[in-house]
């Protein structure tokens, strides 16, 4: 896989391996008691009797308490980045997740608001750990002081592993055969979120976030399931699956082609999705195949956005200059923000 990218591949592994000996976090000192972000007791204490039928909260279902791996610094505020190992119900597959919420999530004021979602994958191998939780990356920090600022919506973020191994890319899709990580990512990761958080009944509130190799992953998952996620921001993305693993299994590779997949999202007339494209300058091999996609599949239901960034690489660090260049003022200006019970 990635042959074109394999030098910016590199890159984004040594990202990896700088974010687990700087300790995972973003911000002072690591904790060790686990934190519960939903409680079932505590949530019901709070509502203030049965929703409306048209209320969009959806209220924690089965929380749990995940180790508190870091906590984020500066704008953050000293929120926490806990960790779970998933055993996911509907994928089969078992692998560590990392979650965060914003400041506002702990505010009286929000006490009964669902927030809205973004999943973020990691490039390279993306495991053991999504480099997304690392220090130097700051995306927390970054995203808790742009919602303070007013250019992005105050997100809650999970950040599972992307692949089973660091062996093999699995495109972020169920290959025949082997460990089913399309589900993983489309329907356990944000199960366990639905179950922990106050989240919203809506699409409009799911984003899906990922770089090269899950960029490719998020590009896919948004249009292949646009009944779960509204909105992708690929970051420095492939455009068609090359995992060797789909030898032999020419149909399912087709399925999982986001080519394919957004012909056949403008074919049925939608849902409307967004993909928030993002690329550095200097990508010279990613450019080319981003621009074309967007000639050919931006249009009807599909809306497309390029953010290139000035003298970036195929970098996560890259990918942060532009979310806050742009991006998340326009990603967060189709989603759904913090919401409170209907009457």
């Amino acid at each position: 896989m990635h042959r074109a990218l394999f030098r910016p591949v590199i890159a984004l592994i040594a990202l990896t391996v700088l974010a687990t000996t700087a300790g995972c976090g973003t911000g002072t000192s690591q904790a060790s008691s686990p934190i519960r972000f939903g409680s079932t007791q505590a949530d019901t204490a709070l509502r203030p009797g049965p929703p409306g039928k048209g209320s969009l909260v959806q209220w924690p279902t089965k929380p749990i308490s995940f180790d508190v791996e870091s906590r984020v610094g500066g704008a953050g505020e000293n929120t926490p980045i806990g960790v779970t190992t998933l055993h996911g119900p509907k994928s089969g597959f078992t692998g560590k997740v990392w979650v965060w919420a914003p400041p506002e999530y702990y505010e009286k004021r929000n006490a009964h608001k669902g927030f809205p979602v973004m999943e973020a994958l990691p490039g390279a191998y993306g495991y053991p750990v999504n480099y997304w939780i690392g220090a130097g990356l700051k995306l927390q920090e970054n995203l808790a002081r742009w919602s303070k600022n007013g250019t992005s919506l105050p997100f809650i973020v999970v950040m599972p592993v992307l692949n089973p191994d660091d062996k093999q890319y699995y495109d972020g899709s169920d290959i025949p055969g082997r460990p089913k990580i399309g589900t993983w990512l489309s329907q356990d990761v944000p199960d366990l979120v639905r179950q922990n958080f106050r989240t919203l009944r809506t699409r409009d509130a799911w984003a899906i976030m990922g770089s090269s190799s899950g960029g490719f992953a998020a590009l896919k998952n948004v249009l292949q399931h646009p009944d779960t996620f509204k909105v992708a921001i690929p970051n420095g993305p492939d455009i068609v699956p090359d995992s060797p693993l789909w030898k032999g299994h020419a149909g399912a590779k087709r399925d999982n082609n986001p080519e394919v997949l957004a012909r056949r999202l403008m074919a049925r007339g939608g849902p409307d999705v967004y993909l928030a494209f993002q690329d550095g300058s200097q990508e010279h091999t990613v450019l080319p195949k981003v621009h074309k996609f967007r000639a050919q599949y931006g249009h009807g239901p599909v809306h497309t956005r390029l953010q290139i960034v000035p003298g970036g690489t195929h970098s996560a660090a890259t990918y942060v200059r532009g979310l806050g260049e742009g991006t998340m003022r326009w990603v967060s200006a189709h989603m759904q923000g913090p919401t409170g019970p209907t009457a």
